[in-house]
């Protein structure tokens, strides 16, 4: 099968040794394509910032000899059911587009939908030798998120990120786990079935390292800084002092502009001090319910929505990578936010009538759902009324009961008086 040629020039850049996610940006900014990167002379390289001489000859030497690793990069990803997602693509997540080290190639078993299911992503993780506390609390959040149409991202590892991920398929949600391997390695390899599950099911396996990458301890960390730069927000469950779930914290809070939320666990326990610690600094918003979660992540939201998030929350970085002016252009169906919002990308096909009496901090299409509730209506025909595609419109009746503007009775949605 003959292979997109964008692809597999950046694709090379990848393969090349000596050659991370910085310097490919770094790279393409100075020659302005993959291609013109692959065309560099040594002294044209020297002139990036991060590579001096004995790197250049290097990177130089390994881009010769990069196309057949790339061909057969791609084949290996073929036989195993993996596709490859491009910076440029429209697939590629847009939160992690905006972080100062987005991965180039996202490797992906199963499917991103950044465009509906996967635009209102929320990261759990916490720590490998966790609690029953631990495991009970993971399963009520992510469960609860899940249902309300967030989609629930971890680092598939045991303890608090398989009881995050196993929740969320139970109630049928979306999930993505962020492998610090290749797919071809999946670890641990006591999660295969769950990977399978979440792959098949509904939602992503994901890797920005090449098939054959064993697991290693020092591939973890930037790992960790996809998980958070996948989502809105991390919710931190249970973490001892020195977990990689904090250095997730930190990467969200410090290099991405994200929310960071943690349970608090037993004052004298050791599993929680991370997350005490955390609270104790004022690095963590301290929430007890799902909904604490989903009413701190509505502003953020709106903003993702509104194409606004960048300029809002982002401390700067990859957002530029190749100037992806057309992938990173709001969802299909909506040119600006005062416009009429896509169908496809989660909202309605018309503006719907401002009510005076609601508050200003309602969303567009939290609106046409008040609007559409003249009657008590299923869910079902929620969706058949405003258009609204169905994960979409589970978060936005979630966030309206806390408002207390809806209520449901029984299989019904109901407007409160």
């Amino acid at each position: 099968m003959p292979h997109d040629p964008a692809l597999l020039s950046l694709l090379r850049l990848c393969m090349t040794p000596g050659f991370g996610p910085v310097l490919i940006r770094r790279a393409i900014e100075e020659f302005g394509s993959p291609d013109a990167v692959l065309a560099a002379s040594e002294a044209g390289l020297k002139r990036i910032r991060g590579i001096g001489v004995e790197k250049s000859r290097g990177i130089l030497a390994g881009m010769r000899e990069s196309e057949r690793a790339a061909e057969d990069e791609l084949h290996r990803a073929e036989r195993a059911g993996a596709s490859l997602v491009a910076i440029t693509s429209p697939a590629y997540p847009p939160l992690l587009r905006q972080i100062p080290d987005p991965p180039p190639i996202l490797y992906v078993r199963g499917e991103l939908r950044p465009d509906d299911l996967d635009r209102y992503p929320v990261a759990i993780v916490g720590s490998r030798s966790c609690t029953h506390y631990g495991i009970e609390q993971a399963e009520r959040f992510a469960g609860a998120l899940a249902a309300a149409g967030l989609t629930v991202v971890s680092g598939g590892a045991r303890g608090i990120d398989t009881a995050a991920h196993r929740a969320a398929l139970r109630m049928k949600g979306r999930t993505i786990a962020v492998l610090g391997c290749g797919l071809g390695h999946l670890y641990p390899p006591d999660n295969t079935d769950l990977f399978e599950q979440v792959a098949a099911d509904n939602g992503a396996v994901v890797s920005e390292l090449p098939m054959r990458t064993a697991p290693d301890a020092n591939n973890f960390p930037a790992r960790n800084r996809i998980i958070s730069g996948l989502s809105l927000g991390v919710l931190v469950i249970e973490a001892g002092r020195g977990s990689g779930a904090l250095i997730t914290a930190r990467a969200a809070v410090e290099d991405q502009g994200r929310e960071v939320f943690a349970v608090p666990g037993r004052v004298d326990s050791a599993a929680s001090m991370g997350c005490l610690d955390l609270l104790r600094a004022g690095g963590a918003e301290l929430v007890t319910h799902p909904d604490d979660v989903i009413q701190s992540l509505e502003t953020p939201a709106r903003h993702l929505y509104q194409g606004t998030h960048e300029s809002r929350y982002a401390t700067g970085g990859g957002a530029g990578l190749f100037d992806p002016s057309s992938a990173i252009s709001p969802p299909r169906g909506q040119t600006s936010p005062d416009d009429a919002r896509g169908t496809k990308g989660g909202a309605i096909g018309s503006k719907p009538p401002v009510d005076s009496e609601l508050d200003s901090s309602l969303s567009d299409s939290q609106r046409a759902i008040l609007a559409a509730l003249d009657a008590a209506k299923t869910f079902d025909e929620l969706v058949r009324d405003t258009q609204i595609p169905a994960a979409a419109l589970r978060t936005d009746i979630s966030l309206l009961e806390i408002k207390r503007r809806v209520r449901r009775e029984g299989s019904k949605v109901v407007r409160a008086r």
